[in-house]
């Protein structure tokens, strides 16, 4: 007789056999119905390619500027870095400190983890310290709130219409590409897959 094994849900810690899924079946949770992993191939590849493609545009967004402003004839373009410095001088080390925690260290830090999650799995491998890491990238994602700084600009945007002529910077449009990488990158993650690998 064939044991199945077990898995443990990661909202309500239900534990459940696994089963076999339908091509591009999932599997929910039968007490909270959250997903328990799918059958998506090549899942690990999409996400792989978006990784790094989002890699680029991160480093665009903040190599080039978000912004441009010109009033009078004077021209200003300010970068997310400058409008984080800008923050810190004025006094406003609060704000300061949670949009470059959001909009800058939380995207490096997810990217440059599903990359060093991803890159081993391409080649059927798994690095030493697969597990914590996956674990801290739980912990680290919902901080990533690229998507809010970036509606946050375009509000900007609208109130500063009546006063200067503003343009949107290179970086505005990387980050508008980086937004809808992540989400197909993460969509596409399946961690039960790593998890299978580093703890089989």
């Amino acid at each position: 007789m064939v044991t199945l094994p077990v898995i443990a849900c990661h909202e309500c810690d239900l534990l459940q056999r696994k089963i076999a899924l339908p091509p591009r079946g999932r599997a929910r949770c039968r007490r909270c119905r959250a997903i328990l992993y799918r059958d998506y191939p090549p899942g690990s590849d999409r996400a792989l390619a978006c990784t790094i493609a989002a890699l680029m545009l991160f480093l665009i967004a903040n190599a080039y500027p978000i912004v441009g402003l010109e009033v009078q004839g004077n021209r200003q373009t300010a970068s997310l870095y400058d409008a984080v410095r800008t923050l810190w001088v004025e006094g406003r080390e609060d704000v300061a400190l949670l949009v470059g925690f959001t909009a800058m260290l939380t995207p490096a830090i997810e990217i440059s983890l599903l990359i060093y999650l991803l890159l081993p799995l391409k080649f059927n491998r798994v690095t030493e310290n697969t597990v914590p890491i996956l674990r801290f990238l739980q912990t680290v994602r919902p901080w990533s709130m690229t998507e809010v700084f970036v509606l946050g600009v375009l509000v900007a945007f609208v109130k500063l219409e009546h006063l200067a002529r503003v343009e949107a910077g290179i970086a505005l449009w990387a980050f508008g590409g980086l937004i809808p990488l992540l989400i197909i990158a993460s969509a596409s993650f399946d961690p039960e897959e790593l998890w299978a690998k580093a703890t089989g």
